[in-house]
């Protein structure tokens, strides 16, 4: 038998759901989270020597997760992750850094008539998904990232793809005037911490749609770029933003044969290009 030896390794546990209802008299609100926990460190003799006792259980792991969920307000949930990696931390000896995630699944309120600002306790899923996650160390201040997910946009017009590198092989034509839609995947990285993380979600996702809305796209590489210029500008706390952009692709359908015109579209759910680009402060 070949000599060998354990590399890298690491543990956790995956897809804790958890949701919690803060009351403030009749008027609720609700949190709802995917949460994902990893601890990296020496667990060799876990894998090498049949020997637990340098492992916590990752059934621990969740219950660790949902106290917490009850001890801290979720409105913050990088302060929460925070807490949580700090914890495993002090209760692991061989764990060197812990690694926390979350999904937050947004809610809205329920319009109704009579609640000028939505439903007090009654509530619709919204458009897009916040994230965060924090990785915690010894002795170090924890590095936290925040971002949105499924932010889904699109426009009829104001976007065009044209003078690209073309070979034998390209049938793709030129023009000046596209349906250009996709689903937002962004997180940034902090300078230093802002007052409040909760608040800047919605500034950066206002500076994306600002952008996406009103600016006219020759491309989605410059739409990623503008986009993160816009939230640097609008967050002065942020150092980074990065971007995942899958380009939604519309594409007409030839009505001739059947003797109509009209607009209309097909829309493959694959294969689609895949945009991605980090935008920085100089």
């Amino acid at each position: 038998m070949a000599e060998t030896r354990l590399g890298a390794h690491a543990y956790g546990k995956v897809g804790i759901r958890l949701a919690k209802v803060e009351r403030a008299g009749d008027r609720h609100t609700f949190h709802d989270l995917t949460v994902q926990v990893r601890l990296e460190g020496d667990f060799a003799v876990a894998y090498t020597g049949a020997d637990n006792s340098t492992s916590l259980p990752t059934d621990t792991m969740r219950s660790t997760a949902y106290v917490l969920a009850a001890d801290l307000p979720l409105t913050e949930t990088e302060r929460y992750l925070e807490a949580l990696g700090g914890r495993l931390l002090s209760v692991v000896p061989a764990a060197t850094a812990a690694h926390t995630e979350a999904v937050v699944h947004g809610w809205d309120r329920l319009a109704v008539s009579g609640a000028p600002d939505g439903h007090p306790h009654a509530f619709r899923r919204g458009t897009a998904d916040a994230t965060a996650s924090v990785t915690s160390r010894r002795d170090r201040p924890a590095e936290v990232r925040s971002g949105l997910t499924g932010l889904t946009l699109a426009k009829t017009t104001g976007s065009g793809f044209a003078g690209f590198l073309t070979d034998e092989f390209t049938v793709l034509p030129e023009t000046g005037d596209r349906i250009l839609a996709t689903a937002v995947e962004a997180e940034w990285t902090w300078l230093r911490p802002p007052g409040s993380y909760a608040a800047a979600r919605p500034v950066v996702q206002a500076a994306v749609e600002e952008v996406f809305a009103t600016r006219y796209s020759p491309s989605v590489q410059s739409t990623l770029h503008a986009a993160g210029e816009a939230v640097l500008a609008a967050v002065p706390e942020i150092a980074t933003v990065s971007f995942r952009l899958p380009n939604r692709h519309h594409i007409r359908v030839d009505l001739t044969p059947f003797g109509r015109a009209g607009e209309v579209f097909t829309v493959p759910d694959r294969p689609y290009g895949l945009i991605e680009g980090t935008v920085e402060r100089a």
